[in-house]
């Protein structure tokens, strides 16, 4: 079985354990299959991305890869603890996994929102704000980690502006998902079906920002290639020159 045949079977297992996990979230949503199928998301995301991509991976991959694995841990650990604990433990490892993804996008900032619309990031500096300010009385001593969280997802959903397109709509849905989250830990508000939603941006987000990545690494491969080759037919040139 070839790479590429093992690739698209390992993404083609993740649509279905992402589609079953929001079928579930709508007609089981405390179920046991509920949870232990979150735990299969992100590490089969993660494999697909390796196996699409090849040795050496260049820093937006890996970072990506990284990203994911914190990403892991947010979706298992707070199964492990309650309460607060719970939270701070979700909290915890998805700023880890934003601040990885700043790591691996800012390279890209020259072509982000920050040089060419600079307003956008006025936009995702109001939504923090609006974000805290909502939850704020709610959320008491975790107002503080709230914050600082909501603030490197700002910042890494405008960094993915510079990646490409694919990337910033996913950014953009992680901010979506998480808000929501943050809205119904602290905010007494009947949102219908708000576990589906929260978990059908986070996919999609997830799923986007590795294709957007996926998209950018090829770019940049054949980018690498092509200055390469430039390079070897100047060399060639250079040489029947002398």
């Amino acid at each position: 079985m070839s790479r590429r045949t093992i690739a698209v079977t390992v993404l083609g297992a993740f649509a279905i354990v992402a589609a079953a996990h929001l079928v579930f979230q709508v007609l089981a949503p405390d179920s046991a299959f509920t949870d232990v199928s979150q735990w299969f998301l992100m590490p089969l995301l993660a494999l697909g991305l390796v196996l699409v991509t090849s040795a050496p991976r260049d820093r937006l991959v890996v970072g990506t890869l990284v990203a994911l694995g914190f990403s892991w841990l947010g979706d298992t650990a707070p199964d492990l603890v309650d309460g607060d604990a719970s939270f701070l433990v979700l909290v915890g490892f998805f700023l880890c996994a934003q601040l990885t993804y700043i790591v691996a996008f800012r390279p890209y900032r020259r072509s982000s929102v920050v040089r060419t619309r600079p307003w956008v990031v006025g936009l995702y500096a109001l939504a923090v704000i609006a974000m805290v300010a909502v939850c704020a009385s709610a959320a008491g001593i975790l107002v503080v980690p709230m914050a600082i969280y909501a603030s490197c997802l700002a910042a890494m959903a405008v960094l993915a502006t510079g990646v490409n397109r694919t990337a910033a709509v996913g950014a953009m849905l992680f901010v979506v998902s998480d808000a929501l989250i943050a809205v119904r830990a602290f905010v007494d508000a009947d949102l219908p079906a708000v576990g589906l939603w929260i978990m059908a941006t986070y996919i999609a987000a997830q799923a986007l920002i590795v294709r957007g990545v996926l998209t950018a690494h090829d770019r940049r491969g054949r980018a690498y290639r092509s200055s390469s080759s430039l390079a070897t037919v100047t060399d060639v040139g250079a040489s029947s020159d002398g």
